[in-house]
């Protein structure tokens, strides 16, 4: 299959008729382009990928680095959104999951924000934010959670001599390897700037394991703040994170 029919053309006139988000039109654009174009016009450095085999994970776009630019306004919500690597069911066992509140309990108030709502799925994780510093930057939160996170669920899962080690550590280029729990790049980031869409936010983020087929309510998916909210014996759960809540 050419690469032009595994990436469609995306017109310039699409763009800026709003087919793309116009945050993304800028970024979108070029990396459309480029993969439409014959390798003949390849530049050297993509010529060097497909050299080392690397070119796959630039036109695969479960695999590629995501182009997403973080908009870190002042009064702003954020609704964060990452999957594990190539989307694989890595937070399907209770221990990564409670290591993972920890480390957003670290990182969330570290960083100048408070945790309005989660929802930790078999292959992704969704966060709704809100900055409480000036300073505060979504880039520098996802770091904090995501680089301890990695550090430490490497060691438990080659402590138990695991196969998932050695299936989690890639090649990034010759000579160099890495072990990589979640995705490359910066996942999903929406600004959320009233309270309506915040509660419909919110209540998506609830009813994620309830689409997905994995619980029948929202209440019975432990691994969410659904409980914080509307459970009525609500008592905190060391397995956990803080989450702040929001008012009206």
């Amino acid at each position: 299959m050419a690469h032009g029919e595994l990436f469609p053309r995306l017109d310039r006139k699409e763009v800026d008729s709003g087919v793309c988000h116009w945050r993304l039109a800028r970024q979108c654009y070029p990396r459309y382009r480029r993969w439409c174009e014959p390798p003949s016009i390849w530049c050297k450095r993509e010529r060097i990928w497909a050299a080392w085999g690397l070119w796959d994970e630039m036109t695969n776009p479960t695999l590629h680095r995501k182009l997403v630019r973080h908009y870190d306004e002042p009064g702003h919500a954020h609704e964060l959104t990452w999957s594990c690597y190539q989307r694989q069911p890595l937070l399907i066992e209770g221990r990564r999951c409670a290591l993972l509140s920890q480390c957003i309990d670290r990182a969330v108030p570290g960083r100048g924000f408070e945790l309005i709502a989660f929802v930790y799925m078999p292959e992704h994780v969704h966060l709704i934010v809100w900055p409480v510093e000036p300073a505060a930057t979504v880039a520098k939160l996802l770091f904090a959670i995501k680089r301890p996170f990695s550090f430490r669920v490497k060691s438990m899962i080659a402590e138990a001599n695991s196969e998932l080690a050695r299936q989690l550590t890639i090649r990034e280029r010759p000579g160099k390897e890495t072990f990589r729990f979640w995705q490359e790049g910066p996942g999903f980031d929406r600004n959320i700037t009233n309270t309506k869409t915040l509660r419909t936010a919110v209540e998506y983020v609830h009813n994620n394991p309830v689409r997905r087929g994995l619980c029948s309510s929202p209440g019975d998916w432990k691994w969410s703040s659904w409980g914080f909210y509307f459970a009525p014996d609500y008592s905190p759960d060391t397995d956990l994170p803080t989450v702040a809540g929001f008012t009206e």
